[in-house]
């Protein structure tokens, strides 16, 4: 028998168009070399147009999913991603805060649409309790200014977002900057708010970024479960999903997916 792979847990809602949520996280952990392992949270209805329908499940469904998995099984990495509503948000505050192992926070709050997949009145519990339980908070432009009221309209305004981000107690934030408007690159910033790093990486015309956000944080996980530092983490899953974004496919009739198989058709 071969030993196990480093093990991996991903809690976050599903997509059924399989381009983003748990369906990309599990994608991007088996390219990255790690066994994923899920705890759903919320059923979608969604394509390449958007979300057309959102049920979440009940926390006690996604305590019991969580502690079957690392009761039993054991992971040396958790993902978040879509929890919905201040009541699972501190369900899987609660249950990060008892796991021995790195938490990545991507703090979901609408998707590639524009589609509202947090409750405003989850907000403060984000901020309160879930992000200070992470060792990595992820959070897009977007969702600074919905958590912190920070608005970045140029790079010299990472560094204020990221410690807008880090006041409420992640060890690490990075903040992406794929959303700013001006530049031929993408630029995110990594700080624990001693320690700076800027990532930069070609910005690609692709228009088929669907589950960018999940890719990246998963693969951030990815190279925690596989013993990576932090910044050694962002800057491998940063590699990893620009080239992804750089080989997204036409999927559907609106936004397709990034590619999760990239190195393996190269």
């Amino acid at each position: 028998m071969s030993p196990a792979p480093p093990r991996c847990l991903t809690v976050a809602g599903s997509d059924s168009g399989g381009g983003a949520g748990i369906q990309a996280d599990l994608k991007t952990m088996l390219a990255l070399g790690v066994h994923g392992m899920s705890v759903v949270t919320a059923v979608t209805a969604q394509n390449s147009r958007g979300v057309h329908g959102a049920w979440e499940l009940p926390a006690e469904a996604v305590t019991a999913q969580y502690r079957a998995v690392v009761d039993d099984i054991g992971v040396q990495a958790v993902k978040t991603g879509m929890l919905a509503s201040a009541e699972l948000v501190e369900t899987v505050a609660g249950l990060l805060a008892g796991t021995d192992a790195p938490a990545v926070v991507d703090p979901v709050g609408v998707s590639k649409h524009g589609d509202a997949l947090l409750a405003a009145s989850a907000l403060d519990a984000v901020r309160h309790l879930l992000l200070p339980a992470a060792t990595v908070a992820t959070p897009n432009l977007d969702e600074v200014a919905q958590l912190t009221g920070v608005r970045v309209e140029a790079e010299t305004d990472l560094r204020r977002a990221a410690e807008a981000v880090l006041a409420f107690g992640p060890r690490w934030a990075l903040i992406k900057g794929g959303h700013l408007a001006a530049g031929h690159e993408a630029v995110d910033l990594l700080t624990d708010g001693t320690t700076e790093l800027w990532l930069r990486a070609p910005r690609h015309s692709n228009r088929h970024t669907h589950g960018t956000g999940c890719t990246l944080a998963s693969a951030i996980a990815a190279g925690l479960a596989r013993g990576l530092d932090v910044p050694a983490a962002v800057t491998a899953a940063k590699e990893y999903v620009t080239g992804a974004i750089a080989a997204g496919f036409t999927l559907g009739t609106g936004i397709g997916p990034v590619d999760h198989a990239w190195r393996q058709r190269a």
